[in-house]
């Protein structure tokens, strides 16, 4: 369980296909504190560490994994925002991010407000739900949707927002890993159930 609250950053130092699997060999100024057997938020991502070797760790993403979120597309040298898992005696400033990515974004239009920046994206019809005022999930940030419309949605992002994860780094175009709010997942199943 994450809350969306990015830690710091790792960057992309090798990349090994295993398989139908790919290693991610990363390093970050945290790696100090990672244990072999953690589960790390890795843009939204929740994968294991493997192995840890000074400020370098690796971590492995499946087929699966590959299928539904953008880690096949990182390159050598990509910075990705990272989280660990809550603490249980932790202040919970995010929402419930379980670390399961639901599909890709498309970054259609980012503005500079003169102070913060908007950003829309949009995603697959069937992919989730979001609501004005409601949570989303963007590349592991915790955000709360401005508006949304049924194959889209925007976020406001603040300065230090901004700064402190890899959004000053989407271009229009890019893709970002989207995790929709459990709780709206649960309710659209279970409209779902109704209607059948």
């Amino acid at each position: 369980m994450f809350t969306g609250i990015v830690e710091s950053f790792a960057t992309i130092m090798d990349i090994k296909p295993n398989g139908t699997n790919i290693v991610f060999h990363l390093q970050s100024n945290i790696c100090n504190e990672f244990k072999v057997d953690q589960s790390i938020s890795h843009n939204g991502i929740c994968l294991t560490v493997t192995e840890v070797n000074g400020l370098q760790y690796s971590v492995t993403a499946i087929k699966e994994t590959l299928s539904r979120t953008n880690a096949g597309l990182w390159k050598i040298g990509d910075t990705i925002n990272i989280e660990r898992c809550m603490k249980a005696d932790a202040r919970f400033d995010g929402h419930y991010v379980q670390g399961h990515v639901d599909c890709i974004g498309i970054v259609d239009e980012i503005h500079d407000l003169d102070g913060s920046f908007m950003i829309f994206i949009s995603h697959p019809e069937d992919a989730g739900l979001t609501v004005n005022k409601g949570s989303i999930t963007v590349n592991g940030v915790s955000l709360t949707v401005v508006d949304s419309f049924p194959i889209a949605f925007s976020v406001a992002i603040i300065p230090y927002t901004w700064e402190n994860t890899n959004f000053s780094k989407l271009k229009e175009g890019d893709s970002v890993n989207l995790e929709f709010d459990v709780l709206g997942k649960y309710f659209q199943k279970f409209k779902d159930l109704k209607t059948k």
